[in-house]
């Protein structure tokens, strides 16, 4: 099946399934257009961004897009107009648009200021359609996207280890992996995280268990 649709389909299963249980869900589709009528830069992640890549869809409680950085006050402007019932909680590097009444997100703003952010608008892949064209992160920078925080040191344990399964996942369902491309991206993260990221995938397809 094309790289393309896979992504398109994936997309529509995680948002079905997300719609079963997220009261009020504002969907992937959604975010996009709005971004899109305005010519907003953005990259979709988070599990929605990932799901092609996982193939292995599943429910998420937000949408997550990396938006570049002179587009993040556009951005958060045009969704709080287009979805009313959202208000903003202005972070460090993400503006967390919150519902008015539950408090719950719905949307990531993610500000790129941080490795491996910085550097996602330069590892994308197309996704989506004429209709509703999109950048979801290339195979190599996804996993990146995982390794980062499985080995932050202030990352809860539950949520490092929601990391590796995804991590494992990426891994198995995608042996086309380049590594030396994932070397660099990993090297973005800290001194030596080429090395270590690749050691990561040596285990995952060894089969021997990752050490967190």
């Amino acid at each position: 099946m094309p790289r393309t649709l896979t992504q398109q389909r994936s997309l529509q299963t995680s948002t079905a399934l997300s719609k079963l249980y997220v009261r009020n869900m504002i969907t992937p589709d959604e975010v996009i257009a709005v971004l899109n009528r305005a010519k907003i830069s953005f990259v979709l992640v988070g599990l929605h961004g990932l799901a092609g890549w996982l193939k292995e869809p599943r429910a998420t409680q937000d949408v997550d897009v990396i938006v570049a950085l002179k587009h993040v006050k556009k951005a958060v402007k045009l969704l709080l107009a287009a979805f009313p019932s959202l208000e903003p909680d202005d972070q460090e590097v993400v503006v967390r648009l919150r519902d008015k009444a539950t408090g719950e997100v719905h949307i990531d703003v993610m500000r790129p200021i941080q490795p491996p952010h910085r550097d996602i608008f330069k590892n994308t892949c197309e996704a989506g359609n004429k209709r509703l064209p999109y950048r979801v992160p290339s195979l190599e920078m996804a996993l990146v996207l995982k390794f980062a925080p499985m080995i932050s040191l202030t990352r809860a344990d539950k949520d490092k280890y929601q990391d590796a399964h995804d991590f494992i996942l990426l891994v198995e369902k995608n042996p086309e992996l380049d590594l030396e491309k994932l070397e660099k991206l990993g090297e973005l993260v800290y001194n030596g995280g080429g090395k270590e990221v690749l050691e990561m995938v040596r285990r995952v397809r060894a089969g021997e268990k990752l050490k967190l």
